[in-house]
């Protein structure tokens, strides 16, 4: 069984087009993909590309790992379905960005930096230099002790301080 697909290139000329199914939430604020003629399914909306082209390439994604529907661009769906969607994705992805470093414990690892996020100060433990990596020429996804992935996501908007103690660690 193939994946529904929202394409806007492949809708009809009619601004209201719609995709074949719909998202509620079931009695236990589950997203739920609704299709006629199959059986309702809780669906999780995973990002294809979450860092380089975030609201484009969304599957819905069931329980079992198995692809239900394809958003070519979150931005062709009606407003609902979209509202659902970004609802989902704010609580399940967590990647505060890195705004400035203030300082590193020591310039080995494990180090502990105590940083400024888009969400916060906060103080991140890096576990080893292979813990920070490239994901394209400016920007970089650091894991830290916890799990958490912290993005840089353009290091030459950091200030000067920052990008000098980063440059011990690359």
């Amino acid at each position: 069984m193939s994946p529904d697909i929202m394409r806007p290139d492949a809708a009809p000329a009619d601004a209201g087009a719609r995709p074949g199914w719909s998202l509620a939430r079931d009695a236990f604020g589950r997203l739920i993909l609704i299709r006629a003629g199959q059986p309702d399914v809780p669906v999780t909306p995973v990002r294809g590309f979450p860092i380089t082209a975030p609201d484009e390439g969304i599957a819905l994604v069931g329980a079992q790992g198995q692809e239900h529907a394809w958003i070519e661009r979150l931005d062709a769906l009606p407003a609902d379905p979209r509202r659902l969607i970004d609802e989902e994705l704010a609580q399940r992805e967590f990647r505060p960005e890195i705004l400035r470093i203030h300082q590193a414990s020591t310039w080995a690892t494990p180090s502990q930096w105590d940083v400024d996020t888009d969400r916060g100060p906060t103080r991140l433990t890096l576990k080893a230099e292979e813990d920070i990596r490239r994901l394209s020429a400016g920007s970089l996804l650091i894991a830290d002790a916890h799990g958490v992935q912290f993005l840089v996501r353009d290091m030459a908007a950091l200030d000067k301080a920052s990008r000098r103690i980063l440059d011990h660690f690359l």
